[in-house]
């Protein structure tokens, strides 16, 4: 009988915060600027500088911890984590071992139709380092200090994980709860958001575990289920033919959906750590700590709870809308100007995000305001437009954001309210079409939205549908 395998995961997961400057210094922490722009003698390691700390990065990583279910502690400080590597100018990175600012929380997941709660081992500040890019070409290596000095938090999960799936969904757990906070825009095409994967696989049924190693480069959730399937998969085929896995650092190339060595895997001995001379220990107060506390937002359980009760949605609605805080806002705010709820969940679930998926874009990138749509809504609903044209103004608007009243009367898109005119339309189309008209005075119904086609068409999408099908009734 084959041997049975678990997976065992934990995560390091680095998010960079959504401060304006860095953690240590005043440089712009802006994405994609020219190259060693952001940059001054702090986060480029120049001898004789200081660093001093960003009151910022504290707030959102206490903000972060706060929300994950961790003990805050009352005093942290940082430590020193000595490597030697070119996008490291000091040498070392400032970082927090012994006493980080926060421990022993956790995050529910829903996977495979059960609930799991993930536990977070610790969680502390850091700064990031600056970025190496390989010129295959000259056969060279440039390095771009303007990440240096980046305010990172680190999140680091209990070995609780033990599938892909369980991963992704504690990424966008913990993606979705940042975002909410504002604390960082967790884009991971960007790099705002990084995981490093330990994985290591042992018997089913049994205790110990076994040796594990850490997968790094991984950009997409997609290249994070390939890299953990694809070293399990390694680790499994070792196992059975009786050679040892080796604890290393392995770099997953998702192109050839394989991972190769990097180095041994260091251990904290190895940094050789020591508490950072330059800055003092930080002391959270619970005054501090109360302030961060009611600056928390409403998450996403309870706005599902409070639209459903609030707005009367169904809870499908309600747990799309609040995946993300941008739309979750965007909807409250239309609603509130239009007072039909409904509708807006409807033209921001269906219309909306059709665009946005058609343009590859994020939900915080809707062009248009919850005014604009709020006021397409009533147009449509107070019938001066049809459905039809209001999905036609809505495309305008959403590659041309502009006030929707001034197009439909720059353009002459009211519906048409000539009852005589749209009489003689409907007169015409019964007298085109004898075969639907027969079909459904011999009772086949939907010979009605055939003439109702065609009616509407003769008109141009500006008759009201209603007002189209009754007058149709009426005159078979």
């Amino acid at each position: 009988m084959a041997r049975q395998y678990e997976t065992v995961i934990g995560l390091e997961v680095h998010v960079e915060l959504a401060t304006k400057t860095k953690i240590f210094c005043g440089c712009s922490t802006a994405f994609g600027g020219a190259p060693n722009t952001h940059t001054c003698p702090v986060c480029t390691g120049m001898p004789g500088a200081l660093p001093v700390l960003n009151r910022q990065v504290v707030e959102y990583a206490a903000a972060i911890g706060l929300a994950t279910h961790c003990e805050i502690a009352g005093l942290c400080r940082f430590d020193r984590k000595n490597y030697f590597y070119p996008d490291n100018p000091q040498n070392y990175q400032i970082s927090q071992l012994y006493l980080p600012i926060a421990r022993n929380g956790y995050v529910e997941i829903e996977a495979g139709g059960k609930t799991k709660r993930i536990g977070i081992h610790e969680m502390h500040m850091e700064e990031d380092a600056g970025k190496l890019i390989h010129d295959e070409w000259d056969d060279t290596s440039l390095v771009d200090y303007n990440r240096s000095g980046v305010p990172l938090v680190e999140i680091v999960s209990e070995p609780d994980l033990r599938s892909a799936d369980e991963v992704i969904a504690y990424l966008e757990k913990l993606r979705m709860v940042i975002q909410y906070l504002g604390a960082s825009d967790c884009k991971l095409q960007e790099g705002s958001m990084r995981a490093d994967v330990n994985l290591s696989v042992r018997e089913a049924g049994a205790e110990t575990l076994g040796t594990r190693t850490e997968m790094k480069n991984l950009n997409s959730f997609k290249a994070i289920s390939r890299a953990i399937e694809g070293e399990r998969q390694r680790q499994i085929e070792l196992l059975e033919a009786g050679r040892p896995v080796i604890q290393e650092t392995r770099r997953w190339d998702d192109n050839k959906e394989t991972s190769y060595a990097m180095r041994s895997k260091e251990d904290a001995r190895d940094y050789r750590y020591f508490p950072e001379p330059d800055l003092p220990p930080v002391r959270i107060g619970e005054e501090w700590l109360e302030r961060i506390r009611q600056n928390q937002p409403e998450f996403r359980e309870e706005k599902m709870l409070r639209y459903q009760k609030e707005y009367g949605l169904p809870p499908y609605d309600a747990g799309i809308l609040t995946e993300t805080r941008a739309v979750a806002e965007f909807f409250e705010a239309a609603a509130a100007l239009c007072g039909l709820p409904k509708k807006v969940s409807n033209w921001l679930m269906v219309e909306t995000f059709r665009m946005l998926k058609d343009r590859g874009m994020e939900p915080q990138e809707i062009p248009f305001t919850p005014e604009q749509l709020s006021t397409l809504i009533l147009l449509e609903e107070q019938r001066i437009i049809s459905n039809t044209v209001a999905k036609q103004v809505f495309r305008v608007m959403f590659e041309d954001p502009q006030d929707p009243e001034a197009y439909v009367e720059a353009h002459g898109l009211r519906t048409v309210q000539d009852e005589a005119g749209l009489a003689a339309v409907i007169a015409r189309v019964i007298e085109e079409n004898p075969q639907a008209v027969s079909d459904y005075r011999n009772g086949t119904e939907k010979a009605l939205g055939a003439l109702m086609g065609q009616a509407m068409k003769a008109m141009k999408g500006k008759a009201d549908p209603g007002s189209v099908r009754q007058k149709l009734r009426e005159m078979l």
